[in-house]
């Protein structure tokens, strides 16, 4: 059997202030970068499971990408859920960095990286409503 592992490719201005963003202020490590001409050109960062690919290779999508991010937490219950989104939210302002709510047919915690990429973190389902993501709640 093969497992699949994906890795999205987010499209950056400037990899190294994504870097800087991604792991001074969102907590992610960078296990390995491809350097031209002295610069970061491609990197990866990683936090718990999450690999995302910052690249400067296509200016024409810079700032168009969307992650869905889910927590997994132990015991899987609704209140678990929001305790770790909640713990997460304090950590990430406690960074500076800025959070919004969004709506996705449910709560969305929303990251917006220094390109506008979008990191959408979900609070469990309750109403759904006819709010899209990055609205807010």
């Amino acid at each position: 059997m093969t497992d699949w592992f994906a890795r999205p490719i987010l499209n950056v201005k400037d990899v190294e202030a994504s870097l800087r963003f991604y792991v001074n202020q969102l907590g992610f490590t960078n296990p390995w970068r491809f350097d031209e001409e002295g610069r970061a050109y491609v990197a990866q960062v990683d936090r718990q499971g999450c690999a995302l690919i910052l690249a400067k290779t296509w200016p024409e999508k810079i700032g168009k990408g969307l992650m869905f991010i889910s927590l997994n937490v132990e015991p899987e219950t609704r209140e678990a859920a929001v305790a770790a989104l909640d713990a997460l939210r304090a950590e990430l302002e406690a960074r500076g960095v800025p959070v919004k709510e969004g709506w996705w047919g449910y709560q969305l915690l929303v990251v917006d990286d220094p390109d506008g990429n979008q990191l959408l973190f979900n609070y469990p389902n309750e109403a759904a409503s006819g709010k899209t993501a990055g609205d807010e709640a």
